[in-house]
């Protein structure tokens, strides 16, 4: 298994030196220290609070950096929860309930592209992305995936093996409309062909 590097961001240099100690026990986790050149595989921070300072510092590191961010906080409100999702905060621990076993876990689960969340804030980032659903993508036709809704549909029966005939009767759309569907999501998404477009529906979850 390859060492995951790990960079520590607070303002508190004793809690600092706690998390970095927990980490340092395991063998497959490397902390980095502040000025290091190397780019770590994950961020922790720990703050108490989510500021505008600690704002500003995840997006710089979404910027130049944008690897995944392991939040430990003690206060977190629901309107924050998309914020910090947008800036690569893949699990959020409660300061309260900060351990060893539960750090390290949390640091190689976003290593490894996963995530860790407590149930209540994952229920309140589900139900954030019903209401936005519910509220501003479907009465504008639109998805999460930010796909319309024809669009998805369009892309389902490439899935299921129609051609573009076939799509346009089943969708009672002429076959140049759904050519410009088609294309437009492949110019849109940069895709090179349709099993491409097909591919990345798939993996979006949107078909």
């Amino acid at each position: 298994m390859a060492m995951v590097r790990v960079q520590v961001r607070t303002t508190d240099a004793l809690v600092a030196e706690g998390l970095a100690s927990y980490l340092s026990e395991h063998p497959g986790v490397t902390v980095l220290e502040d000025e290091a050149a190397e780019v770590p595989d994950v961020l922790l921070v720990e703050t108490e609070r989510l500021t505008f300072g600690v704002f500003s510092m995840l997006r710089h590191f979404t910027a130049t950096v944008d690897r995944p961010v392991v939040l430990v906080a003690s206060e977190i409100e629901e309107s924050q929860l998309m914020v910090l999702v947008e800036n690569r905060v893949v699990a959020i621990i409660p300061r309260a309930a900060v351990g060893r076993e539960r750090l390290v876990h949390s640091v190689l689960a976003a290593a490894d592209g996963g995530g860790v969340m407590p149930a209540r804030l994952m229920g309140e980032l589900l139900e954030h992305f019903r209401r936005m659903q519910r509220e501003i993508l479907q009465p504008n036709g639109l998805t999460l995936s930010g796909l319309t809704a024809r669009e998805v549909e369009v892309l389902r029966l490439m899935a299921d093996g129609l051609n573009t005939n076939e799509i346009a009767e089943s969708m009672r759309y002429s076959v140049r409309t759904v050519k410009t569907i088609i294309y437009g999501v492949m110019e849109r998404y940069q895709l090179r062909n349709r099993s491409h477009v097909v591919a990345y529906a798939v993996r979006a979850g949107v078909i």
